[in-house]
């Protein structure tokens, strides 16, 4: 484990894993690093490999107030850590931030997007427009595992059983300790509307990849933002959902990062 200084003074925790050009993954909402971490083991077969902390998580510290524009700041960090350029993969809602991070120009060779969560049709409801005050409001009052709960039923929209049951799950701890920054991908996805001009300022060749057994509305999704970011592909990957297994977008990610 190392670090890097972001430019309001936030220390930037990352793994550096593996020899070649540069990759950078970018974790999603609720969790940390370590989601990307199989990925990260098998792509510094190929790679040099930084799987960073997202400020608020794991080795990462964190400054108030939070904005956007400091997560992309981190990101620039390690890019610089990195030898000034790299290639950009992103999950989730951190798919979100890796897209708003390139169409802001910074120098990124490829950057590759896993299910981006924006709602392009009316399949599903939007989160409540007031989603990230919610979050800190519960955070404020000490009520950790309502910001969770919050998440999971409001914004994921899990089935109200599973919702009921989670707090006895090992890994609830976990979410409690990571509740405080989902208030920050809450911000990042807005009102969850695919931010078309922002996404048609992405010029660094671009992969959006998707499940193929995922939710139709992610699919929908990924197609929606190919025909807006200028020259990107599409890849839906056989067989996985939205936690898709590093065994499977591993070889696409090789194959795209690697590629002319």
């Amino acid at each position: 484990m190392t670090n890097v200084i972001s430019k309001d003074g936030t220390q930037i925790g990352f793994d550096k894993t593996g020899n070649g050009s540069p990759v950078i993954l970018v974790s999603g909402g609720s969790v940390d690093r370590m989601s990307n971490a199989s990925l990260a083991a098998l792509l510094s077969d190929s790679f040099t490999v930084y799987n960073y902390d997202r400020r608020g998580r794991g080795i990462s510290g964190d400054t108030a107030p939070y904005a956007i524009e400091r997560e992309i700041e981190d990101i620039a960090a390690v890019i610089e850590t990195a030898g000034g350029s790299a290639c950009l993969y992103g999950s989730s809602s951190g798919a979100a931030l890796a897209m708003e991070a390139a169409a802001s120009g910074l120098p990124i060779r490829k950057l590759a997007l896993w299910e981006a969560p924006y709602i392009v049709d009316n399949s599903r409801p939007r989160p409540p427009a007031n989603t990230a005050a919610v979050y800190a409001d519960f955070v404020a009052a000490g009520r950790r595992g309502d910001a969770v709960e919050y998440f999971m039923a409001k914004v994921v929209g899990m089935p109200p059983e599973f919702v009921a049951s989670a707090r006895s799950q090992p890994w609830w701890p976990a979410q409690e300790a990571l509740a405080h920054t989902l208030e920050y991908d809450a911000t990042v996805m807005g009102d969850y509307t695919l931010p078309t001009a922002h996404a048609a300022k992405v010029a660094t060749p671009t992969l959006v990849i998707a499940g193929g057994q995922d939710m139709p509305w992610m699919r929908d999704t990924a197609r929606a933002l190919v025909e807006v970011i200028p020259g990107a592909q599409l890849r839906y990957l056989d067989g996985q959902g939205h936690n898709v297994a590093a065994e499977a977008l591993a070889p696409v990610l090789v194959e795209f990062f690697k590629g002319a």
